[in-house]
């Protein structure tokens, strides 16, 4: 049957559809909650998106938990709790908040160790910006691609994550993990956050062999590349974001980027000066607590590295404070290394950073061995900071139990299986005696019918409340007192119950509270220097300036209402049709 020939208009093909390209980062996450009322779901687009109930909070975090629960590995859990952070920012972080005790292990150390390890076989979003070597001359027109106002970065190369090595870009799980942190302990908007990972090649030459690996298959780049690099990664980001906050994190060699940076930006590095800081925060409560003066205090710390010395330096600080003299000072400390304790006649060439503690008065004698170094310094103080799980045997707590009635006994190693000793070990071979603290947690302990609870030198009490500090009062630079001061508003921040218990640090559970106590210390701090740029806040009291703090904090609990009320008043001022668009549109 022929077709009649009958004129039709032609469709309206002439030209191809274009569409931007869309990115869904998982800082902008929050759009998908079932606790949005159906006319913010409308606003938002996400309506016929969610099942249809609105729920309350309670009823949300019942089921998150109850699916948390269900998962077997700690590594499930971790999976899972990212995926809530991408789909439901909001949701993620009140269930964060009411559960911070139970949850940071599972999203930071020490889960967040294997979840590096494995980023090539988990990964499956992006939530953060990788900057490879290659990308070298064009570091700026990246940055443009993420979508942002940022406040805080925290940037890594992964070359020594945790007591783990090298693990490549696969490190990006310590920025995200440590931004999560800072929205949760310190009120950081979420959105305001950015996670880098430097691309610099890798030294671990399984990962590059390995075909799931994600990142650059060369060696690692030389230090005047690292270099040249880096120069122009923060000019970059401070062009881009003037007055952003920049921490480096878990670098290989983390004083040479601090000493060329820390007095042109506003940066400053966690594994050195965090780390350092919450350390010190925990033995100025265990020094009180001990009743040894400041003047007959000796301190061993097994391990040299760059967090042991960052450590020892604040306590240096301290103790001249304290009245005594920067040699005084020094000479309250011994270190030890793979090969011995460290001295300047030991026959081999010391790393630069190990040279300010190495000993000058040892007379020739050269000691490998802790337990002798023990009977030889007669120390009040022991820290590990060695990565070298069980080095505190049952023979060197029982010396410190020896020689002190209550030994401070600090073993810091990450994660938990490379502590220097467990809570539990201490307290048997100190005969429930020690004054303790650990970079792990460990659980609490009955001992001779008394509840005993471990401190835990979590640097999550001091950076959140630094990088709060260095943005609300817009600081030029990140000085060694703010960092110092970060320290000491831990003492401070302890109530009276914790200290009638003998806590060394404040209740996690409470960490909101303390951060806004290190934030205020920090701020005046940098207030002192004349560091800061928000001059009025000089004027406020201690009272006036907390109130300040709290009110600029992110809170997860109130971004519901907050939208509920940006959309009342749209449809007030008739600015919103109720359907999803704004009327003008």
């Amino acid at each position: 049957m022929a077709i009649p020939d009958v004129a039709h208009p032609p469709a309206n093909i002439k030209h191809p559809q274009q569409h931007g390209a869309i990115r869904q980062i998982a800082t902008t996450g929050g759009d998908y909650g079932t606790a949005n009322t159906h006319e913010v779901r409308r606003y938002l687009k996400t309506y016929g998106l969610l099942p249809p109930n609105v729920e309350s909070y309670e009823v949300q975090a019942k089921r998150c938990l109850a699916l948390l629960n269900s998962k077997t590995t700690a590594m499930d859990k971790f999976q899972y709790l990212s995926f809530l952070r991408h789909s439901d920012v909001h949701l993620f972080y009140r269930l964060l908040s009411d559960n911070v005790k139970e949850l940071t292990p599972l999203i930071y150390t020490p889960t967040v160790g294997e979840a590096c390890q494995k980023w090539h076989e988990i990964y499956t979003q992006p939530e953060g910006m990788y900057i490879s070597y290659s990308d070298k001359g064009n570091i700026a027109a990246i940055l443009q691609n993420w979508p942002h106002n940022v406040e805080i970065s925290v940037v890594t190369d992964g070359s020594r994550i945790l007591g783990l090595g090298d693990l490549g870009v696969g490190g990006m799980g310590i920025p995200i993990g440590k931004l999560a942190l800072y929205t949760a302990c310190a009120g950081i908007n979420p959105n305001a956050t950015l996670p880098i990972t430097c691309d610099l090649g890798t030294s671990n030459q399984a990962l590059i062999d390995n075909p799931l690996y994600m990142g650059s298959r060369r060696p690692k780049v030389t230090a005047q590349e690292e270099r040249e690099f880096l120069d122009e990664l923060m000019a970059a980001l401070t062009e881009r974001w003037p007055g952003i906050v920049i921490q480096y994190e878990d670098w290989k060699n983390p004083f040479t980027s601090l000493e060329r940076y820390q007095d042109t930006y506003t940066m400053f590095n966690d594994d050195v000066q965090g780390t350092g800081a919450v350390i010190l925060g925990g033995l100025v409560t265990a020094v009180k607590q001990s009743g040894v003066p400041i003047k007959d205090q000796r301190a061993i710390f097994l391990g040299a590295g760059s967090a042991g010395v960052g450590v020892a330096k604040q306590i240096v600080e301290f103790f001249m404070k304290e009245g005594l003299s920067e040699e005084e000072a020094k000479k309250k400390f011994w270190f030890v290394d793979s090969n011995g304790m460290v001295t300047l006649d030991r026959g081999d060439k010391l790393a630069d950073h190990k040279v300010y503690f190495a000993r000058d008065d040892n007379q020739g004698k050269q000691i490998q061995s802790l337990v002798r170094l023990i009977d030889y310094v007669k120390p009040t103080i022991l820290m590990g900071l060695s990565t070298i799980g069980g080095a505190f045997t049952p023979e060197v707590l029982s010396k410190m139990a020896e020689i002190n009635t209550n030994p401070i006994i600090f073993p810091l190693s990450n994660p938990s299986s490379k502590s220097e000793c467990t809570f539990e070990e201490a307290m048997q071979h100190t005969n429930g005696k020690c004054l303790f603290a650990s970079g792990s947690p460990f659980p609490s302990l009955e001992w001779e019918g008394k509840t005993y609870t471990p401190g835990q030198g979590n640097n999550m009490y001091v950076f959140p409340g630094i990088g709060l500090g260095a943005i609300l009062c817009k600081a030029v630079n990140v000085t060694q007192d703010m960092i110092y001061s970060s320290g000491i508003a831990l003492e401070a921040s302890l109530n009276k119950q914790e200290r009638a218990e003998g806590w060394i640090y404040p209740d996690i559970r409470r960490i909101r509270e303390v951060s806004v106590t290190v934030t205020r210390y920090v701020i005046r701090s940098a207030q002192k220097a004349g560091v800061d740029r928000e001059l009025n806040l000089r004027n406020l009291s201690d009272e006036e300036l907390d109130e300040y703090i709290k009110e600029r904090m992110y809170d997860p609990f109130k971004e519901r209402d907050m939208l509920v009320n940006e959309v009342k008043s749209l449809v007030a001022g008739n600015g919103f049709n109720g359907n999803g668009h704004h009327a003008q549109l």
